[in-house]
């Protein structure tokens, strides 16, 4: 392993050290789990919560199906069979634990919606480093991630702080999109990571929306179930780029396109047309 990544690990770990210092511990707040649709059917208690995560299992199983079968997402590095498999399986493996946690939801039960998460979080931080920026790296950083993961959530369990896994959580929030941006890419159709960051985002906003959507939609949906389905678009679109995507012939970021989309445009728009005019003389008639 280069010194470089050494530094690198060792500059995120004191990072680490320090904001665990420096802050407070964040207990689970008891709140979380009273959520606004509490409605049994079929005598499956909070049932629209607990099978709107069917659709996670439907993309994980097809993601897992088409990595393997006759290579159909054309994946050209063996990291990335690695991290887009720990992605569908940890996709997957939401559907079972989050509906899981809404059969009964309390601490114990949440560590098993917590836990597939974050298998595919740090699975995705891994394939980005596997495609943007080294093979080697990604490789190594994906065991490592997942760990860090899977700790973060022990930790949360055993001493009540959620501090690990919110850095966790988060800090992929922030650097998917910033690495999408600004990273130039190995295949095309870089755009569905915006995509699938923006649902994300959505889904997050529904979550924190639950009781007062539940309220705005009559009580027919609240907002963790709309959460659910928000967020298992991000795997939809995860996947489409996967089938849609081939090797990028030009390495350009994103950033990059858009600063040369945006010079030609300004460049259109300052044009402006001009019209050459040609005289001739025309005799004029005689007047008797």
């Amino acid at each position: 392993m280069q010194k470089r990544t050494i530094y690198a690990w060792a500059v995120a770990l004191i990072c680490f050290v320090v904001l665990m210092i420096v802050t407070p511990a964040i207990p689970q707040s008891q709140e979380y789990h009273d959520f606004a649709d509490q409605r049994r059917f079929l005598g499956i208690p909070n049932m629209l919560n607990v099978v709107s995560n069917f659709p996670f299992l439907v993309v994980g199983l097809i993601g897992l199906v088409l990595c393997y079968h006759g290579n159909y997402f054309k994946l050209s590095l063996q990291g990335e069979l690695c991290g887009w498999t720990c992605f569908f399986v940890g996709v997957g493996a939401v559907a079972l634990g989050s509906a899981y946690y809404h059969l009964d939801p309390n601490d114990a039960t949440l560590v098993w919606d917590r836990l597939p998460m974050t298998v595919a979080f740090t699975s995705i931080i891994a394939i980005f480093i596997i495609e943007r920026v080294d093979e080697r790296k990604g490789m190594f950083s994906l065991i490592p991630l997942i760990l860090a993961g899977i700790i973060s959530i022990a930790y949360w369990s055993f001493f009540d702080d959620l501090r690990p896994y919110a850095l966790v959580q988060f800090v992929p929030c922030i650097a998917i999109p910033l690495m999408a941006i600004l990273l130039p890419p190995m295949y095309t159709h870089s755009t569905y990571w915006l995509w699938a960051a923006a649902f994300y985002l959505i889904a997050k906003v529904e979550e924190a929306a639950d009781k007062p959507i539940y309220s705005w939609t009559h009580h027919i949906v609240s907002g963790h179930t709309l959460k659910h389905l928000c967020a298992a678009m991000v795997p939809v679109f995860l996947t489409l780029m996967l089938a849609k995507r081939s090797i990028e012939t030009e390495r350009i970021s994103l950033l990059s396109m858009w600063r040369i989309s945006w010079t030609k445009y300004k460049e259109n728009g300052t044009k402006v047309e001009t019209y050459s005019c040609t005289y001739t003389s025309v005799p004029a008639e005689e007047q008797a």
